[in-house]
């Protein structure tokens, strides 16, 4: 375990040098990052300018959701969508042979390859406003709600990674299919908003065929004191499956490559 941590810590300085190199890119991207989350408050406002609720969501629960989806969205942009694009570029080019000889669990090293620091601000910026809104409901937050939050979170990241890694290990099989990571972020938008407010159908999709709904509905439905039984179980499944599928769907991808010394 300790060695695992010093191995993420030696690729999170990497990814700061690597940001630092090019500051005004980094700079750049930080611009980014505040107007996304500007644009993304703006039309909050916009929406509760005309209603009071949405979908039986109140302006500072639907707050609290923006929260955790920019925390997930740190997560994902931060470390796993550009580590398994860097995954999927190594399986193509052939080069994923000098990861396969390094003494450490090769999923583990893949799967932080690339961290992009940068985006440590999409965590301040999700904490900033999950905090917001939750001081804004002025309801007292119970070790109860904080241990749920953090067990959902933690079942929604894994439920994110879990997606990438198996759309990664996806190219074990074809031979371009970068594409695909952004279908996903455009699904992952829908997560922006608490799935109660979409039709049935819909509902259905984002919880059972591309669980984005679960991954930040269900963490912040813990922040705001909305969790129940059937949900922890729902996202503790729905995760546990999620890794286990991935993770053989990687095994099984990884039997099949044949890279530059094969």
């Amino acid at each position: 375990m300790l060695h695992a941590l010093r191995v993420a810590w030696t690729f999170f300085k990497i990814g700061l040098l690597n940001e630092f190199a090019y500051r005004a890119n980094l700079y750049l991207q930080l611009l980014q990052s505040g107007v996304a989350v500007g644009a993304a408050l703006g039309g909050l406002l916009v929406v509760f300018g005309h209603t009071e609720s949405l979908g039986g969501w109140g302006h500072d629960e639907i707050l609290a959701v923006l929260g955790v989806y920019l925390l997930m969205s740190a997560a994902m942009g931060g470390v796993i969508e550009p580590s398994m694009a860097r995954l999927m570029e190594d399986v193509r080019e052939g080069t994923l042979d000098y990861t396969l000889t390094k003494p450490v669990e090769v999923q583990f090293l893949i799967s932080i390859s690339d961290i992009r620091v940068w985006k440590l601000v999409d965590v301040a910026l999700g904490v900033i406003v999950l905090a917001v809104a939750l001081i804004r409901r002025g309801d007292a937050v119970t070790v109860a709600d904080s241990a749920g939050f953090a067990l959902m979170l933690l079942a929604g990241g894994a439920i994110i990674y879990s997606f990438f890694l198996a759309m990664a290990a996806a190219s074990f099989w074809f031979l371009h299919i970068e594409n695909i990571f952004a279908i996903f972020s455009d699904v992952y938008q829908a997560a922006r908003w608490p799935i109660g407010i979409y039709p049935q159908w819909l509902r259905f999709i984002l919880t059972f065929i591309v669980p984005v709904a679960i991954a930040v509905t269900v963490p912040a439905e813990a922040a705001v004191g909305r969790l129940t039984g059937e949900r922890v179980v729902l996202a503790l499944a729905v995760a546990l499956f999620t890794l286990v599928a991935s993770r053989l769907l990687w095994r099984l991808g990884l039997k099949r490559y044949s890279g530059a010394s094969a």
